[in-house]
């Protein structure tokens, strides 16, 4: 992978996503001595950045592969970003989903055009069941985020902050299955050489800082978080690139998470999910640290079920 790899795959997508803006607000900065920007993926074409690495993903493929279509299992964001992604380019999409995913969800995952297969809750029945699917139709399977044109595509997210906004010296991502923070660490690690890359992860669902501990690759025995993104693991491809890239990982109280997704209802007025909070949660526990720095951050999505909100 390269910087132009990164550069080629924001080309190619650009025709299908948004450019996303960066917010700003002077409370927070008060509150937390720090210069902080938010990247507002949360405003992304189906409301996260997942768009970005389902369409480049798509894209990648021949032909061939494209009249096939392609299944994915999701229970959430990558369901409805490869269902739209699918739509814009027009082939279809296969999404199997947990039977207890929410119905806010599937109904998304419809109305983007997307076909849904449901199975048992468990990641074992998620995986025979796209085998299946995959087996059935000839479709090409894509992973959410252990998948290196995933990767490239969740990148550019990253790129366009660091584009758009000089001289950053940290950004903060949430981490869940690892897309998002391995295409972070690239577009900083090419983009410039004074951008660290930390990661933001509840305490209920930590195997990404104690894969980081131990130099392979953990999981969780439960994931008892209200970040319901960010209960999946990290892959073999993605973990080598978070291992050498990624400066730090902060691990953060289910509290702390609602805090900061009410901070920034309250102070930004815009929407976002538990998962997308996680990052600003990670960086208000250790603020000494980051005094008076200039820090992105980034608003993974803002799919929320307002009949459910922690506040």
């Amino acid at each position: 992978m390269t910087f132009q790899d990164l550069k080629n795959c924001h080309h190619k997508i650009k025709p299908y996503i948004h450019r996303t803006p960066i917010l700003t607000s002077n409370l927070l900065n008060q509150l937390s001595g720090i210069d902080l920007y938010f990247k507002c993926e949360n405003f992304q074409k189906m409301g996260a950045f997942k768009m970005r690495g389902a369409t480049h993903a798509i894209l990648q493929l021949t032909d061939q592969q494209k009249a096939k279509g392609v299944v994915t299992h999701s229970s959430g964001n990558f369901a409805q970003a490869l269902s739209l992604a699918a739509k814009s380019i027009g082939i279809k999409a296969y999404i199997v989903m947990p039977s207890n995913a929410p119905q806010v969800k599937k109904d998304a995952v419809k109305g983007y055009g997307g076909e849904i297969i449901e199975c048992s809750p468990t990641l074992e029945d998620r995986e025979q069941t796209a085998f299946r699917i995959q087996s059935e139709k000839n479709a090409t399977f894509l992973h959410p985020s252990n998948d290196i044109n995933v990767i490239l595509g969740q990148g550019t997210a990253a790129l366009e902050l660091l584009e758009d906004q000089a001289g950053l010296e940290y950004i903060f991502s949430p981490v869940g299955g690892g897309g998002l923070i391995a295409g972070t660490s690239l577009a900083a690690h090419y983009h410039t050489a004074n951008c660290r890359v930390i990661g933001g992860e509840p305490f209920e669902a930590d195997d990404a800082y104690r894969s980081m501990k131990s130099g392979k690759i953990e999981t969780n025995k439960t994931a008892n978080t209200i970040a319901d993104g960010l209960k999946t693991q990290l892959g073999d491809i993605n973990f080598p690139i978070i291992k050498k890239y990624v400066s730090d990982i902060i691990r953060v109280e289910e509290q702390e998470i609602v805090y900061a997704m009410q901070l920034v209802w309250e102070r930004i007025k815009i929407i976002i999910e538990p998962s997308s909070a996680v990052a600003l949660a990670a960086l208000l526990r250790e603020k000494e640290k980051f005094k008076n720095k200039r820090v992105g951050i980034i608003l993974s999505g803002g799919n929320v079920d307002l009949k459910n909100l922690p506040f």
